[in-house]
């Protein structure tokens, strides 16, 4: 709102300018208001002179018309010259007619043109200032048209601050376009404070300018606050709209259906967003080739699509389109551009591959086998060297018995027909195929030709005769023997025969491979004899064929191998066998063991089997039981009154047709709480001897002999000197090696042996302690015994064992005695001995 100002300055401003007014009024609608704009004289074309709020009078306008036709009016409300117009009248009037055809409703606007020239009057100095009501210095809205003609400098508007009704106010301005680039673009008038633009201005490169505007009195007081002061750039429709590339590559596949989206062209434009001068429309100007017309262009979104299907790449491979966008939404005076469109029609499945003709003849000689025989070529329309034109050959008949093997040769896309099975003249003379083709890929026409999807072709194949030699069928022939039969026991043998005569005759036979040489073959007749007795346990697996490689000859010496396959059938002629030899069994935790048999002979001859103890003694039939555990094994379990010891029991086991054998079984039973003590004690008992522990065993026989003999060259003295003196009898006893102890073995009390003893076998049943001097006294290590004495176990007439000495209530105890104790215990022996030889 433009501050009050003085009649002179008012006239001055007013005859330097052409103020443009626009009155507005509608007929039928309350709405529509009324406003006065004035306007030049001279209008050229396309030039904006205003704009009617359309929706106040209608809300909903679908068709708009100007009764003018110098005056045309768009979808916003904008007015634009059609062309260039001078008004010859003060006045002038049209009306704009809107209509809503979906509510049926229709509206007028009257619209006034009229243009006034005013002068304004300059104030005399001595003419009183005119009081006006208080106005407050505010933004005053401002705009001006872009790369606008002039004349310039062209006049904007007029500042004028409330403090000029009392002073005398000085204006001016600072911001982009007076000190800052732009610079000069503005200036305002220092009295007056009317504001100038001196050059056009380009809106996309300024759109708009904020100026500060500033009224002060002559000794620079501030009459007013700063008053911001926006300067907009009213747009023009002065840039085409720019596709983001010249030229646009598109793919579609040819079997595309109508509406496939093939890409999107898209265009910007440099003037005002959401005006009519970016509003685009998109079309397509032409298509090559032109006929017919396969897309179409959403006229907003640039979206390309297909409108038809009759795309074929065997036909046009290739389109180019040239695209056109224009703004103002498409009007026939928007600015427009163009840029152009390839869309390359890809290959689709959509062509049968076919046969050049129906029906086609070969021949082949019988018994021919991997050789090619036929070359079938095709046609195909698709792409070469694709998936879709590759093509893939089937034999649909005749190939029953799979003599015929068809393939594709990749470099000709042929079909090559070979023969992979020996044909038979005589069996057949010809042979009628039927040849299907189809390609990689699926067929992708509709589904009415998928019915016939695949061409057919019919290829009669002549089997050529030539005489051929024997013919060993069936290959495999059987037969039947029991094992162990006599040697010389004839057989069916194995036949062979010409397959022009279909006889046997002339033929000669012969074995090229008996694994065990255990069938002969008669020249003539092909029948064979045994040479050696069969035996069909010694067949790995038992249950396999004795297969024998029989070959065929003619006369000519052509010849055939056949197998002749013999299924040896079992006698029961093994007996079960128990697997176990030697038994543990811990007493503590073991009051069973189980035994298992196998029998090499078939199931027919095998288990189950049956158990039991053979005539044993009646202490082993006290102490031992078999029972029955399941077909091949069984439970050998004792009396709790048994002895710990090893025991011989035998046993017997027998199949179930009958054939026995007997085992006896070696069964140890041991205070042992796990079989693994046992066995180990009984290793060490086996352990055999070396030379040099039976020179070790000589040595100490030897050392016992001389013991002996000093007792007894003692025993003859005492009888020839009536007494054994105490010293003698002293020096005769005490061994003893004062540079180291040593062993010397003599008889113990107790029965245990020293190792040598014991390994020699011998009837001595003890040891003597070595005699070991420690500091100065001489001690006798021996080993106690229990109820037994030395005399007892050593004395004249007796022969004892090892078994025996370890028998019966024998207490160990490894306590050593002194050399009194065992001169205490040899005095009175050795004196009896002497008593007993006076007395003889």
């Amino acid at each position: 709102m433009a501050a009050p100002r003085p009649r002179s300055s008012l006239r001055g401003a007013l005859c330097r300018q052409l103020l443009l007014t626009l009155v507005v009024f509608s007929f039928a609608c309350e709405a529509c208001k009324k406003e006065t704009f004035n306007i030049p004289s001279k209008l050229e074309a396309d030039k904006m002179i205003g704009r009617v709020n359309l929706k106040e009078c209608l809300g909903s306008v679908d068709h708009i018309q100007s009764s003018d036709p110098d005056f045309r009016v768009l979808e916003d409300g904008s007015v634009y010259t059609a062309h260039a117009v001078v008004l010859s009248d003060e006045k002038r009037s049209f009306t704009i007619q809107l209509s809503d055809t979906k509510k049926q409703t229709q509206k007028e606007i009257l619209v006034l043109l009229e243009y006034q020239k005013k002068v304004l009057r300059k104030r005399h100095t001595k003419e009183t200032v005119l009081r006006r009501s208080k106005r407050r210095w505010a933004p005053i809205p401002c705009s001006m048209q872009e790369n606008s003609l002039g004349p310039f400098p062209l006049f904007l508007q007029q500042v004028q601050s409330d403090a000029a009704q009392n002073y005398t106010i000085f204006y001016s301005i600072s911001g982009r376009g007076v000190d800052k680039e732009p610079l000069n673009l503005f200036f305002i008038e220092r009295d007056t404070g009317n504001l100038y633009c001196t050059r056009p201005v380009d809106r996309e490169e300024y759109d708009v300018f904020d100026l500060i505007a500033y009224a002060s009195t002559a000794d620079g007081y501030s009459a007013d606050f700063p008053l911001p002061l926006p300067i907009r750039v009213e747009d023009e429709n002065d840039n085409h709209p720019i596709f983001t590339e010249a030229i646009y590559n598109f793919e579609v596949p040819e079997s595309s259906r109508i509406g496939t989206s093939v890409g999107v062209v898209c265009a910007t434009d440099r003037d005002e967003p959401d005006t009519m001068h970016t509003r685009l429309k998109y079309s397509i100007l032409e298509q090559t080739p032109r006929s017919p017309g396969l897309f179409s262009v959403h006229p907003s979104t640039g979206v390309i699509t297909t409108v038809s299907h009759y795309l074929d790449r065997e036909v046009v491979d290739k389109y180019s389109l040239i695209m056109k966008v224009q703004d103002m939404d498409g009007q026939f005076f928007g600015l427009m551009n163009t840029a152009t469109c390839i869309i390359t029609v890809k290959d689709s499945n959509d062509n049968l591959p076919t046969f050049r003709q129906n029906a086609y003849e070969t021949s082949v000689k019988e018994n021919t086998v991997n050789v090619e025989i036929l070359r079938i070529p095709i046609e195909d329309k698709d792409l070469i060297n694709t998936a879709n034109w590759r093509a893939n050959f089937t034999i649909l008949k005749g190939n029953e018995n799979g003599h015929f093997k068809i393939s594709t040769d990749k470099a000709t896309n042929e079909g090559v027909l070979s023969v992979v099975k020996p044909l038979n003249y005589e069996e057949n003379h010809q042979v009628v195929l039927e040849i299907g083709v189809t390609n990689e890929t699926p067929f992708t026409r509709d589904v009415a030709l998928r019915m016939t999807t695949m061409n057919r072709a019919v290829v009669t194949v002549h089997v050529k005769d030539q005489d051929e030699g024997p013919e060993c069928s069936p290959e495999v022939q059987y037969i039947r023997i029991k094992e162990n039969s006599a040697v010389g026991s004839k057989l069916n043998g194995y036949k062979a025969y010409d397959p022009e005569t279909k006889s046997s005759s002339g033929l000669r036979y012969k074995i090229l491979h008996d694994p065990k040489e255990w069938l002969t073959i008669n020249e003539g007749s092909g029948s064979v004899e045994t040479s050696k007795t069969l035996d069909r346990e010694v067949i790995t697996p038992r249950n396999e064929l004795y297969n024998i490689t029989v070959l065929a000859i003619d006369q000519d010496g052509r010849s055939c191998t056949g197998t002749l396959a013999v299924s040896i059938e079992d006698v029961n002629d093994n007996p079960p066998e128990i697997l176990q030899d030697y038994l543990v069994i811990c007493k503590a935790n073991m009051e069973y063991i189980d035994i298992s048999a196998i029998d090499r002979d078939s199931s027919i001859n095998g288990a189950p089997f049956y158990f039991s103890l053979a005539n044993t003694s009646p202490e082993t039939n006290r102490l031992w039981t078999i029972t029955r555990v399941n077909d091949t094994a069984a439970r050998l379990a004792y009396q709790k009154n048994a002895q710990f010891q090893e025991y011989f029991i035998p046993v017997v086991v027998k199949d179930r047709a009958g054939l026995s054998a007997s085992k006896t079984l070696r069964v140890n039973l041991c205070d042992c709480t796990h079989p693994v003590q046992c066995q180990a004690a009984t290793r060490s008992a086996d352990v055999i001897l070396g030379k040099w522990a039976i020179l070790a065993i000589l040595l100490g026989i030897a050392l016992l002999f001389s013991i002996l003999l000093t007792l007894v060259c003692g025993v003859v003295s005492a009888r020839n000197k009536k007494g054994f003196p105490e010293e003698v009898a002293q020096q005769n006893l005490i061994i003893s090696n004062t540079e180291a102890p040593g062993d010397d073995k003599v008889c113990s009390a107790n029965g245990f042996m020293t190792q040598t003893v014991n390994n020699a076998n011998q009837g001595f049943c003890g040891t003597m302690g070595s005699g070991v001097r420690n500091g100065g006294q001489e001690t006798i290590e021996m080993v106690k015994g229990g109820h037994q004495t030395l005399e007892s176990c050593c004395g004249a007439g007796h022969h004892h064992t090892l078994d025996f000495c370890r028998g019966g209530a024998v207490e160990m105890d490894n306590s050593r005695y002194p050399y009194s104790e065992w001169q205490n215990f040899t005095q009175p022996r050795l004196g009896e001995e002497s008593i007993r030889g006076h007395t003889g």
